[in-house]
């Protein structure tokens, strides 16, 4: 079928492209080449001049998120010392950062700028207050709540100024006694944040819940399902993931795909899943054209991310396509990036 779209080479997609069926086949920001024309020729889509701009380069956020969270850590050194909590400070210096790298993001380069750099007791703080972020605005909430989300999320934390530093940052695993005390740090966030003047209940709650989880097996009160607020449900999503993708004294960092699967999964408790089925469908469209190492050993390029099971796309490979999900003997071990 000849729709014309040669004429769009080497241009950039302004928007997500959909087949009939409504199925993501290219993302925005992608560069139109050759197998791009090919999928959207096989798909019958028709490019037009308002769906592409010249190619623009992506924005490097590395030292935007690096000098954050220089700040984010003389702000909670600060907290540590006077136990008040610079609202205004971190709504005039932080808020900017967060807002710039959400809107239009390569998610995967922005999720490697925030991986810790032996610093990620402070990058954690920005990494979740991004990554939620993300999330309320694929949920489409209104600026005023964003806003206390990205509140939440930045400060959700912060009662661990209350723990010991050598607790802290201790390498080995805790203890029992020694993990009943880091449990506290949801309490201590919590009285933290209701005693700051210009906060409210709903981001105080995101300090106290970020670890329950659906199924009651969470901490410090072991509540589930719709007792835990709507926005705790949010930020433990983004703390897990970050948590999970960061390299730390004691524990490497985890592939994102291996990640996503093992959140798929329930491995760190039941997490929302409302939630996880958007980040996950936010994040496998997100790396649509990417290559990726199979678990046999081949490599191939994902072409076509499923909606109803985004986790097992469809591959391009040398001798065709592989739908990973109609067969089980095979998956992706990596993608490459």
């Amino acid at each position: 079928m000849n729709t014309g779209n040669e004429r769009f080479y080497g241009k950039q997609l302004k928007r997500d492209m959909f087949n009939q069926s409504g199925v993501l086949v290219v993302p925005a920001m992608a560069l139109v080449g050759m197998e791009q024309l090919q999928i959207l020729n096989r798909h019958g889509i028709s490019l037009e001049e308002h769906d592409v701009g010249d190619r623009t380069e992506p924005s490097d956020h590395s030292q935007l998120i690096d000098e954050s969270v220089l700040i984010i850590e003389d702000i909670f050194q600060e907290i540590r010392y006077t136990k008040q909590i610079p609202l205004l400070t971190i709504r005039k210096q932080i808020f900017p950062m967060i807002y710039h790298t959400t809107e239009q993001p390569n998610l995967f380069a922005l999720f490697a700028c925030l991986q810790s750099k032996d610093d990620y007791t402070f990058r954690h703080n920005i990494g979740v207050g991004v990554i939620a972020t993300l999330i309320g605005r694929w949920l489409e909430l209104k600026e005023s709540e964003l806003s206390q989300l990205t509140i939440a999320a930045t400060l959700h934390d912060v009662g661990k100024l209350k723990i010991p530093l050598e607790l802290l940052n201790k390498p080995e695993k805790l203890t029992a006694e020694e993990f009943e005390l880091m449990k506290k740090h949801t309490w201590f966030g919590y009285e933290m944040i209701q005693n700051t003047v210009g906060t409210n209940l709903r981001e105080a709650l995101v300090a106290y819940q970020h670890h329950e989880r659906q199924d009651g097996s969470g901490y410090p009160l072991g509540i589930k399902g719709d007792q835990i607020s709507f926005f705790s449900r949010i930020v433990a999503v983004a703390d897990v993931f970050h948590a999970m993708t960061s390299q730390r004294a004691y524990k490497n960092a985890a592939p994102f795909y291996e990640t996503l699967k093992q959140m798929h999964d329930n491995a760190f408790g039941v997490l929302d899943p409302q939630i996880i089925r958007l980040f996950m469908d936010k994040m496998m469209q997100s790396i649509i054209g990417n290559d990726v190492l199979l678990t046999d050993g081949s490599k191939g390029t994902i072409v076509m991310v499923n909606p109803h099971d985004p986790l097992h796309p469809l591959v391009s490979l040398d001798s065709g396509f592989l739908d990973l999900s109609k067969q089980s003997s095979c998956h992706i071990e990596r993608i490459l990036i």
